[in-house]
């Protein structure tokens, strides 16, 4: 596990066909420890993917430094998209960032059948409802045993059962192989449910306008009018 150490001078986005430059993060810091969940939290535009590129060393038109406590941790980024390849078999999605070979087919196989879709090794992701697909990307990001995991909106356009069914098993990925999570949504509720750590991103240039622990426990974030009342309570309840 490595923590994460963020300080961004400036990130801006240039005039491009008329529309104004746009100034996404100045002075901005944000220190992520070591095994934390965290969340980030805030409306759509305001940042939150660019800061997980930046972490994931895929945007480096920016001011600042990225660090962590481990040197060269191992990164895996869920995306807002499963981005699963429709020429490869899911086995092969999964095996994907491993060196070819009969390990890495034995090691994704192992984690196909984690998440509850050995049955389904050989098919192409076609064949896949989003959920399934989803559980797939969970798959691929977990069989490299991540330091960092970055998540982006990973449960977005599913039905809130789907959803949940996809929390639990993230939660159960992570007791087996902790990680340092940075996980981005625009849904309170979802935060709340899953967060050691919600971080409440406001305003343009993005700040931060709460940085707040959560201390429920996994039984207490099962309970709809727990999860509500610190909602409520942080301020994120709307």
């Amino acid at each position: 596990m490595s923590a994460i150490h963020i300080d961004i001078a400036e990130k801006r986005y240039p005039a491009v066909a008329g529309t104004p430059a746009r100034e996404v993060f100045q002075d901005f810091r944000l220190e992520v420890a070591a095994n934390e969940f965290l969340v980030l939290l805030g409306a759509s535009g305001l940042g939150k993917t660019t800061l997980l590129n930046i972490v994931a060393g895929l945007d480096t038109a920016y001011s600042g430094s990225v660090s962590f406590g481990a040197q060269a941790p191992r990164i895996a980024y869920a995306f807002q998209s499963p981005r699963l390849l429709p020429w490869r078999t899911v086995l092969e999605n999964v095996a994907l960032p491993l060196p070819s070979g009969a390990e890495a087919s034995a090691r994704a196989m192992a984690m196909l059948a984690e998440v509850g879709l050995a049955d389904l090794a050989s098919a192409y992701p076609e064949r896949l409802s989003l959920g399934q697909q989803r559980r797939v990307a969970l798959a691929r990001a977990f069989v490299i045993e991540p330091d960092v995991l970055l998540m982006d909106e990973p449960f977005v356009s599913l039905d809130e059962a789907g959803a949940a069914r996809l929390r639990d098993l993230l939660r159960r990925l992570l007791a087996t192989r902790p990680a340092t999570v940075l996980f981005v949504t625009h849904d309170s509720r979802e935060a709340v449910e899953l967060a050691s750590r919600i971080v409440v991103l406001e305003g343009e240039p993005a700040r931060i306008a709460r940085d707040a622990p959560v201390g429920l426990s996994r039984e207490e974030r099962g309970e709809p009018l727990r999860v509500d009342a610190l909602r409520l309570a942080l301020g994120i309840g709307g």
